[in-house]
């Protein structure tokens, strides 16, 4: 369609001459061998969190970071930006699994996204940080009830076309303190920056093809050789790492994004829109969109595609059908800005799990922690996963291990053919849901199973 001719495929966050050149590969073959104390392996913001919270817990500790591919080249630089306060991926998830630390969980994802802002603070990261909070809109009738009209807060069609004026909004409510929002490129380079300055080395071009026990540590192998060290971390997320009792835990879901061109005056005008607010609309398969710092929309989310036998692929990025629709949505949600035109389209794989949100856990006799399945919810979650890990590790009880979310792992998806037939008939019976309001009897199994598909 006209609106998407041109339009180029990649992160517009990534398309972007201030893009740090890639660090060297790491050669411990010629380095005689690498020790550390710990070594944490993805450049995303799992792993760049863990090594920067590693030195700032213990100044001093030796901690070397391997990527396979550049810092943020995957899943962290093609997200939407939301840097969200919640570790449960909302509060009717969290509520329903762990009722009885809820408060304690949401509590500690506000404390978390603070401590994010300091941390931009004292590092003096400039990464467009703007915490206006997330609006949540309904757009069908039956969805109003979920933004319950009866608690303070709520805004009617009026008030909320007051914040971003779309005439498809029938209700809304913000959530003014739980999410920011962010040039998530820019905040990884600026973690690994600041990670740097308080020496943790980092690698790029580096894959891990191997880890395993030895001695009182790990060993893990490269392609230029062996790296030895007292502890690991594994924040490879939604890539195959080499644990296998996490990898049944996930599949891979692609979600596609789509960038405006700059937005003019009066097309700013013509909206209302506080760039600091982050829009999400409350259907199953829902849309979520900002403006970014150069006046653009982001418009992502919608139609999550998996791919058959957990693929991950090149040619999984550029989806025309996808970005077709995404395209006609948006000219239905904001018809004022008829004729603009989208220069970026791409792609992102989410580590979506059957509880939505991410978990943790150990392996080789506790010498290696990982995380995963933040299932879309990693911008903000991936800090306090960091911390976990490190928890973790020390072996020491804290605040955070001793959470049931923490202890407990979700339910594994099954194997092909039966993950692929249940995913499908998952996302087809959450369009039907979106569009009548009833949850039919696959969703309401799913329901009592405790598993999910997240779009």
């Amino acid at each position: 369609m006209d609106a998407l001719a041109g339009s180029v495929l990649g992160p517009l966050w990534l398309d972007n001459p201030e893009r740090p050149a890639p660090r060297p590969a790491l050669d411990a073959d010629r380095d005689g061998g690498v020790e550390t104390d710990l070594l944490v392996v993805g450049g995303g913001f799992t792993g760049l969190w863990t090594a920067l919270r590693a030195v700032e817990r213990e100044p001093g500790r030796r901690v070397l970071l391997i990527e396979g591919d550049r810092i943020a080249e995957h899943a962290t630089g093609r997200n939407g930006g939301f840097c969200e306060a919640s570790l449960t991926h909302g509060e009717p998830n969290g509520l329903e699994r762990w009722p009885e630390e809820y408060d304690a969980l949401d509590e500690l994802g506000l404390r978390n996204l603070d401590e994010i802002e300091q941390t931009l603070e004292r590092h003096g990261i400039g990464c467009g940080w703007a915490r206006g909070g997330q609006l949540t809109v309904a757009t069908r009738p039956h969805e109003v009830a979920g933004l319950e009209p009866e608690v303070p807060g709520f805004l009617d069609a009026q008030a909320v076309r007051a914040l971003v004026d779309s005439p498809t909004y029938l209700a809304g409510r913000l959530d003014a303190h739980g999410a920011a929002m962010v040039d998530p490129a820019r905040l990884a380079w600026g973690l690994a920056d600041a990670a740097e300055r308080l020496g943790v080395r980092i690698a790029e071009g580096t894959r891990l093809e191997s880890l395993r026990k030895s001695g009182g540590g790990v060993v893990a192998g490269t392609g230029s050789g062996s790296v030895r060290a007292r502890r690991a971390v594994l924040a490879t997320n939604v890539f195959p790492g080499p644990l296998r009792r996490s990898a049944w835990r996930v599949v891979p879901v692609y979600d596609y994004v789509l960038a405006t061109e700059p937005l003019t005056d009066d097309q700013l005008a013509a909206l209302g829109w506080d760039p600091g607010i982050g829009v999400a609309d409350s259907g199953n398969q829902f849309h979520y969109y900002r403006l970014t710092p150069d006046r653009r929309i982001l418009w992502g989310g919608y139609d999550a595609i998996y791919h058959y036998g957990r693929s991950i692929a090149p040619e999984h990025d550029d989806r025309p059908a996808t970005f077709e629709v995404l395209a006609r949505n948006f000219a239905a949600t904001f018809p004022q800005l008829e004729g603009i035109r989208f220069t970026h389209r791409w792609s992102g794989v989410i580590d979506t799990c059957t509880r939505f949100c991410a978990f943790y856990g150990l392996a080789h006799a506790g010498r290696t922690a990982y995380a995963a399945g933040f299932t879309g919810l990693g911008v903000g979650a991936s800090r306090f996963a960091a911390d976990v890990m490190l928890d973790l590790l020390s072996g020491e009880p804290t605040e955070r291990t001793r959470l049931r979310m923490v202890r407990e792992q979700p339910l594994p998806f099954p194997p092909e053919p039966l993950a692929w037939l249940g995913i499908q008939a998952t996302r087809r019976s959450l369009a039907r849901h979106d569009r009548t309001g009833r949850r039919n009897l696959w969703l309401r199994a799913l329901d009592r199973a405790g598993l999910g598909f997240d779009s």
